[in-house]
């Protein structure tokens, strides 16, 4: 029990502890148990950078698949910190690139949510299959618009990756990529036809989450595409009273949202932000 699981998974964790490991494995430590914060004695070696343990526990039978705890395998978890001799040696060892657990559900979407290029570009050299759903972000585009990446972004839709797929946090790349008020992969994900229009996700659409982080650009990016301004998000808020209730100040993004109508849905949503208030204390 505990942090580590096993005192092999602790050794495996820090330097200087090879003649260490070595015993352990010696006096008949189990190198398959699952637990602790890694999963399991591999991926707590992949994720801390010992190769040298990492052979060992491969020359003792070590399963490069093994998936446990918040990782899901060794693999996504050199991936997410950016290991890239030791994703290569796990390929080498038979790792399976579309295996899925763990928070980030893949290797991929573990690397793409670190902005670690590099690694994504093996990860799809081995066939890393990029429209896989699951986990925290729920595809790897929404990982890579969360990180802010657009090179990663970019070089997922030249894969074929589908920009409407749902689910993750975010409930769509667009709104992922509008939460963090990234213009540019806005810019990218719309051309690559993204529906602006989709409810889901943490902020209920892509116009709601530009207006509850207060990004006028997007917002007035999403309008000009012709997104809906009255779809009510996952607080049963339209984007003007979304706007209101956070006591935006950006008077010209109220003017676009309302056209002519200003006065009267601004006063239905100070109405609904006073009810909002009230069911809260």
């Amino acid at each position: 029990g505990g942090k580590y699981g096993t005192a092999l998974q602790a050794a495996c964790c820090h330097k200087k502890n090879l003649d260490i490991s070595k015993i352990l494995i010696q006096h008949g430590a189990n190198i398959h148990i699952k637990g602790g914060k890694y999963g399991s004695a591999l991926a707590a070696a992949a994720y801390t950078g010992r190769e040298d343990i990492m052979e060992i526990l491969f020359e003792n039978g070590a399963d490069v698949n093994i998936q446990g705890n918040y990782y899901g395998t060794a693999l996504q978890a050199a991936c997410r910190e950016g290991r890239q001799a030791i994703v290569e040696m796990l390929f080498e060892k038979g790792a399976d690139v579309n295996s899925q657990g763990g928070f980030y559900c893949t290797a991929l979407q573990a690397a793409c949510a670190q902005g670690q290029q590099a690694i994504v570009d093996v990860l799809l050299e081995e066939g890393a299959d990029v429209n896989i759903q699951g986990g925290y972000y729920g595809t790897a585009l929404q990982a890579a618009c969360s990180a802010r990446d657009q090179d990663t972004v970019e070089v997922l839709l030249e894969k074929g990756a589908d920009v409407n797929i749902q689910g993750g946090v975010y409930g769509t790349a667009l709104q992922a990529a509008c939460a963090q008020g990234q213009q540019a992969i806005v810019d990218v994900l719309l051309e690559e036809g993204a529906d602006a229009n989709i409810q889901g996700g943490y902020y209920g659409t892509a116009l709601q989450a530009a207006c509850i982080k207060r990004r006028q650009a997007i917002v007035k990016t999403l309008l000009k595409q012709g997104v809906d301004p009255n779809i009510q998000g996952a607080v049963a808020l339209s984007p003007l009273q979304t706007t209101v209730y956070q006591q935006w100040s950006q008077v010209a993004v109220i003017k676009q949202l309302t056209g002519q109508h200003i006065t009267m849905v601004v006063s239905v949503s100070c109405k609904c932000s006073r009810n909002m208030e009230q069911k809260q204390t």
